[in-house]
């Protein structure tokens, strides 16, 4: 049995290996998503709409303003995006201070840009640079704020996500389950109880350990199946599993412990409640730049075990933490099968 002394410097070796691999100063902002594009540009595209309608006497004039306003703003601000996301490792470096600066003067320069376009395309014979570099900043800068403000929301959410998988992973009956049906193999088939104690250990190192913001769809795979072959033993051929995997959507990117908890709730509310058992199939496919992510399973004793749907919340919500308008989730029960849908980028 280990001391106190030594748990505490096992402790203390951990804690110092997360300080030497964690960032010195985290991205206060992200502009590489297409959430943050898409918005963007419509934030930018509603400003100058606004600002169109002053000293307007007609639509068509309104129109004509919008137009030049918009010639300028648009490749503003999509350099603005570019530049910010192609150049945020380097701003990550940058003291927080300068780093909300780095924004700022990025939309200096954007602004500019956009006024130098329309100079170029004869919209204006004189560009007023100075207007075009201060309404550059003063846009970059709500921007930033509000890619600040979406990042601080973002920390709390993950970590209150997966404390939840931590709890729903380690439930008392499933450890105490795990561990009768190791006991009852280690006579009769010693081989097999040792791997099923591997499997259990493997994912409470998973849970245990910090795995950063995203993980491959690979190591999600290989997590669900050491669970499911934790319940291959207690279910025997009550649960019977299909797996459909798709070798080109094995890099896609999810947050860690997500799969796993729809393996568990396929299992809980397919298989368990049923004395004829449930098939769960899990399936990957990739679509071009796009992964399907499926678990399904049967209940054919009618809708299962009934549930709360907070297991579904939390995948739902910390797929949208990750991937915004780019991950999609759905699920349903249809004709004695329930599904969950997922799509991801690549």
């Amino acid at each position: 049995m280990m001391k106190d002394s030594e748990i505490l410097s096992t402790f203390h070796e951990l804690d110092a290996r997360r300080a030497r691999t964690a960032p010195s100063r985290p991205l206060i902002f992200d502009a590489c998503q297409l959430g943050v594009l898409l918005r963007a540009v419509l934030f930018v595209e509603l400003v100058m709409a606004i600002g169109a309608l002053f000293g307007v006497s007609s639509v068509f004039d309104w129109g004509l303003r919008l137009a030049v306003l918009t010639g300028a703003a648009l490749p503003g601000t999509l350099a603005w995006l570019v530049v910010a996301c192609f150049s945020k490792n380097l701003i990550a470096r940058l003291p927080t201070s300068w780093q909300y600066a780095a924004g700022v003067l990025l939309g200096a320069l954007a602004g500019l840009y956009g006024c130098a376009m329309v100079v170029l395309a004869g919209l204006l014979e004189q560009g007023p640079w100075l207007a075009c570099a201060m309404t550059g900043a003063a846009l970059a800068a709500a921007l930033v704020a509000a890619l600040v403000m979406r990042m601080r929301a973002r920390t709390p959410a993950d970590t209150a996500a997966r404390l939840s998988e931590l709890q729903s992973r380690i439930r008392p009956h499933f450890l105490f389950n795990t561990l009768n049906s190791a006991i009852a193999l280690v006579r009769a088939e010693p081989a097999k109880a040792e791997t099923l104690l591997e499997d259990l250990s493997d994912l409470f190192r998973h849970a245990l350990v910090e795995q950063g913001e995203a993980v491959t769809l690979a190591e999600e795979v290989e997590l669900a199946r050491r669970y499911l072959a934790i319940e291959q033993v207690r279910f025997g051929e009550r649960l019977q599993l299909e797996w459909d995997l798709d070798p080109g959507a094995e890099r896609a990117l999810l947050p860690p412990l997500l799969l796993q908890p729809l393996v568990e709730n396929a299992v809980h509310h397919g298989v368990e409640p049923s004395d004829a058992g449930a098939t769960v199939r899990i399936s990957t496919q990739r679509r071009g730049t796009v992964v399907v992510i499926k678990v399904t399973n049967t209940v054919p004793a009618g809708a299962g075990a009934p549930g709360h749907g907070l297991a579904l919340d939390n995948v739902r919500d910390r797929l949208r933490l990750l991937h915004d308008v780019q991950g999609r989730f759905s699920s349903g029960l249809v004709d004695g099968v329930y599904q969950v849908r997922m799509e991801v980028p690549v």
